[in-house]
């Protein structure tokens, strides 16, 4: 059978050569604008474009021929070998251009922003050359709606963390609102595009100049968290564009297949089950939040409602932006800010973490096992959106959810290990894993950043960023002997 041959490596490298050709191409629209502001690095960007486009050709013609429908194995190696080779040549221009970074720190800028961390080891970012604050929004971007593809056509198949049953046959494709993978693909991309373009827009209505707006807009659609400025968007000081980013950041949390089905049907479309449960999971925790900056911190009213709500937008959508340095509000804010680290948006969006699916699934198994508990002969399902969830579903959830534990808890001892202290040991691996990007406390909080820890803890979390969002078993598979094994 197919499935016993040895992993045939070809198509795969084919792919990934493509995948670097199209960086590369990428890589000159920031050169363009270093360009046009004669900016003294501004051959850097075309140099890494050169040196990509090359390498990208190169394994292009090595691994030329047909490429037949790729199996399930290659499919793993692909997602896997894809977002290391891109950030592997991604980080060039972060050395060839201020601030010449060293390989560890550029490999991890680049692993954060393909993987829509915004955790960063830059400063100056203030008085930084636009190519260079481009280029890290644009890898934002593009890694946003990679792992959207990744999350509605890739995982599904692969059967990670119960994301089998967003598979396309039950999906609102089996309805013939988009008939063909390429379709569906197209109009997310489409709409991705569209969702980016009204934040920008709104930033620039709220104050911002049209490159911060831009610049932010795709930050903010791909939940990612880089801004262009050192302080996030507490320099802008605005309230306006503090709620164009919590709306943005929302919007970007959202599945996007959700609005290819709302268009389709002018509107008319209920919100899923996962979409309430993220309104209502940040709604909750802008409430609380708001009353205990109110009444406790002492900020007026509406300064704790949009501080509140566009902070823990930021958290639960992963994105990292911060409005305000929120670690100054006290321990019940720690702990808050620290437990939604791990709730994320939901699937089929560009949000990180453990996602709000997978956490219902956990409530309705809960909930089937205390039933059991009192009524042990009865015949108990689990029910999600109106269909009973399969059985495979359930324990793939469980299974991600333990291994996502475990992943969390030994990353947290490897990077204590390289010097780190406790708080940033613990909500370093957090933030990063998650995609969230700051942590807590002074050094890794949304005042600070990743600079001062030792190289060993960097690359750590840089494994954390890859592990945390290609779901783990995309990762670990290639860690088994009988993935290698004909």
């Amino acid at each position: 059978m197919a499935a016993n041959k040895a992993l045939d490596v070809r198509p795969v490298l084919h792919i990934v050569g493509m995948l670097l050709v199209t960086l590369g191409a990428f890589m000159l629209v920031p050169g363009l604008l270093d360009l046009s502001e004669h900016t003294k690095d501004r051959g850097a960007f075309f140099s890494s474009s050169i040196i990509t486009i090359t390498s990208g050709v190169t394994l292009i013609l090595a691994f030329r021929g047909e490429i037949k429908r790729i199996n399930v194995r290659q499919t793993y190696l692909l997602t896997t070998l894809a977002w290391l080779a891109c950030t592997a040549f991604g980080a060039l221009p972060f050395m060839f251009a201020a601030p010449h970074l060293r390989y560890v720190d550029a490999f991890f800028e680049t692993m954060s922003g393909l993987t829509t961390t915004g955790a960063t080891v830059m400063t100056g970012l203030n008085t930084m050359d636009k190519g260079i604050l481009l280029w890290r929004a644009l890898l934002h971007w593009i890694g946003g709606i990679g792992i959207v593809a990744m999350a509605v056509m890739v995982l599904p198949v692969l059967r990670v963390g119960g994301m089998q049953v967003f598979r396309s046959e039950s999906s609102e494709r089996s309805e013939k609102l988009v008939p063909t993978a390429r379709g569906l693909a197209g109009m997310m991309l489409l709409v991705y595009v569209v969702l980016s373009i009204i934040s920008m827009l709104g930033f620039i209505a709220a104050g911002m100049s049209v490159f911060d707006a831009i610049c932010h807009s795709m930050a903010a659609i791909a939940t990612g968290g880089f801004s262009t400025k050192d302080e996030s968007l507490a320099y802008f000081d605005s309230f306006a564009v503090d709620w164009v980013a919590t709306f943005s950041m929302l919007a970007g949390a959202l599945p996007l297949v959700w609005y290819v089905v709302l268009v389709r049907r002018h509107g008319a479309v209920r919100a899923s089950s996962q979409v309430l449960a993220l309104f209502g999971v940040v709604a909750a925790a802008t409430m609380a939040m708001t009353l205990w900056t109110w009444t406790h911190v002492g900020l007026p009213f509406f300064a704790a409602l949009t501080h509140s709500a566009t902070n823990v937008s930021s958290v639960i959508s992963t994105t990292g932006f911060a409005s305000t340095d929120y670690t100054q509000w006290g321990t019940f804010a720690d702990v808050m800010f620290f437990l939604l680290l791990f709730v994320g948006g939901c699937t089929g969006s560009t949000a990180g973490s453990i996602k709000i699916f997978r956490w219902e699934v956990l409530a309705r198994a809960v909930r089937m096992q205390l039933r059991l508990m009192l009524h042990p002969h009865r015949m108990a399902v689990i029910v999600y959106e109106g269909k009973i969830l399969q059985d495979d579903v359930v324990e793939s959830v469980i299974s991600y959810f333990f291994t996502y534990i475990v992943t969390f808890a030994l990353l947290a001892v490897v990077v204590a290990a390289f010097g780190a202290d406790f708080i940033t040991s613990v909500t370093g691996v957090a933030a990063t894993l998650g995609a969230v990007g700051p942590g807590l406390g002074g050094t890794i909080g949304p005042a600070g950043n990743y600079a001062s820890l030792t190289d060993g803890a960097k690359w750590t979390l840089s494994l954390g960023m890859l592990l945390g969002r290609l779901e783990l078993f995309t990762v670990y598979m290639l860690l088994t002997r009988s993935f290698w094994r004909p």
